[in-house]
C-alpha cells in the first residue's frame, strides 16, 4: 500500500511539471492555499539607479601659457569669452581668444605659412579687420597690417604686426571660464595651468560605482529631477576624468575613472536655460538601464520554480489553484514581467510569506 501511494504522489508531481498550464487531477483536488493572493497588473517597468549630480559644462580643459610671465588680470570665473575677447593678462599684455582647431605653436609674423596663418586670417576678418586681406596660408603685408590695426585696437603698447606665441588661445569656439588657477601677480609658464575652461553648453556631471559601470554606456538615458522643480530627460554623452587625477584637455568621450567608481557626462535633452537655482543646488540623477511599457506584473515572491525548470504561477480562482508556466522578464521594485498563455490583467495569483 505504501509503495501504491508513493507512485500515485510521484505521478501526480509528473503530471504538473510535464502539463503546466492545464488543469490537472493534482490541481483538481482541494490543493492547499497559498499564503497570500495578489492581482496581475499592467504598468510600465523601470530598472534604475538614482545617485546625485551637479550641473556643469561640457569639454573642459585646462589652459596654460606656453611663454613665462606675470598674471597682470586674472580670468573672470564664470564669464563666458567670445571671439576676439581677452582671457587674461600677462606682462600688462592682453591674451586674447580666437577661433580654430589648430593650437597657438609658435609666433606667427612676415614670411610665415601654414594653417595656423590660414587659422587667424580668418578671424581677422571676423572681427573686421580683413580689408585688403585676401584670406591664405600666407603672412604677408596685408596681414601684418591687419595685426596691426588689431593690435592697437585692443590697446597693445607694442603693436608690431607680430603675434606673440602666447598672445592667443585658439578654442573651437565661444568659452566659460570655470576656475581661475593662477591669481594676480602670480608667475606662469608652460607647466602651470592658468585658468580652465569649458564650452557654453551645461551639463550633469554624476559619479557611479564600479558595480554600475555598465550605466556609464553612451546613449544610456537618464533623468534629472532639478532643484526648482521639473524634470529633465538626458543621456550619457561620456566618462571623464576627474580634476583629482590630473588636468583633462579632452574632456567627455572615454576618460578612465578612479578606482573607487566612474564619473560620467550627461547631455541634456532640447536645450534650453536653465534656473539659478538648478546651477547651484544637488540633482538627482536616474539613470535608466531598461524599461518595459505596458506588461503585466506580479510581485517578485508570487513567482514559484518549477520542477522541471523555469518559472510559474499559481492561478486562484473559485477557491481552487492550479499552476501556469509564465516566462519572466525585467525586474524592477520588486515587481517581475510575466508573459503567458491565459494571462490577463487582474488574475489573482497566490504569494509566499513574506
Amino acid at each position: 500500500m505504501a509503495a501504491a501511494l508513493t507512485a500515485t504522489a510521484v505521478t501526480a508531481g509528473v503530471m504538473i511539471a510535464t502539463n503546466t498550464g492545464k488543469d490537472t487531477a493534482a490541481a483538481a483536488r482541494k490543493a492547499k492555499a497559498p499564503a497570500g493572493t495578489t492581482e496581475i497588473t499592467r504598468t510600465d517597468l523601470v530598472q534604475s539607479k538614482t545617485v546625485d549630480g551637479q550641473l556643469d559644462y561640457a569639454q573642459r580643459r585646462a589652459v596654460k601659457s606656453p611663454v613665462e610671465g606675470t598674471i597682470t588680470k586674472a580670468a573672470d570665473v564664470g564669464r563666458t569669452v567670445a571671439l576676439g575677447q581677452r582671457l587674461y593678462e600677462r606682462d600688462a599684455r592682453p591674451v586674447v581668444l580666437l577661433y580654430g582647431s589648430t593650437p597657438m605653436f609658435r609666433t606667427m609674423k612676415s614670411g610665415d605659412r601654414g594653417p595656423d596663418v590660414l587659422q587667424l586670417e580668418r578671424n581677422l576678418r571676423d572681427l573686421g579687420f580683413g580689408s585688403g586681406l585676401y584670406v591664405d596660408i600666407r603672412f604677408d603685408a596685408a596681414t601684418k597690417a591687419a595685426v596691426k590695426a588689431w593690435q592697437k585696437s585692443l590697446g597693445v603698447i607694442e603693436a608690431n604686426g607680430e603675434v606673440g606665441k602666447g598672445d592667443v588661445v585658439f578654442q573651437r569656439g565661444p568659452v566659460r571660464v570655470v576656475s581661475a588657477d593662477a591669481a594676480l601677480a602670480d608667475g606662469i609658464g608652460p607647466d602651470k595651468t592658468v585658468l580652465k575652461v569649458a564650452s557654453t553648453k551645461p551639463v550633469v556631471r554624476a559619479s557611479l560605482d564600479e558595480a554600475d559601470r555598465a550605466l556609464a554606456a553612451k546613449d544610456t538615458k537618464v533623468e534629472i529631477s532639478l532643484p526648482s522643480g521639473g524634470t529633465r530627460r538626458g543621456k550619457v554623452s561620456g566618462t571623464v576624468v576627474p580634476e583629482s587625477a590630473g588636468d583633462a584637455e579632452g574632456g567627455a568621450g572615454g576618460g578612465s575613472s578612479k578606482d573607487s567608481g566612474v564619473e560620467v557626462e550627461i547631455t541634456l535633452d532640447g536645450g534650453g536655460e536653465l534656473k539659478e537655482k538648478d546651477r547651484q543646488g544637488t540633482l538627482s540623477v536616474k539613470f535608466v538601464s531598461e524599461s518595459r511599457k505596458d506588461v503585466l506584473t506580479v510581485p517578485v515572491e508570487a513567482l514559484v520554480a518549477l520542477r522541471e525548470g523555469g518559472y510559474g504561477l499559481e492561478l486562484v480562482a473559485g477557491g481552487k489553484t492550479r499552476t501556469v508556466q509564465v516566462e519572466a522578464g525585467l525586474s524592477a521594485d520588486g515587481r517581475i514581467e510575466v508573459s503567458g498563455a491565459g494571462l490577463r490583467e487582474g488574475m489573482k495569483v497566490g504569494t509566499a510569506e513574506q
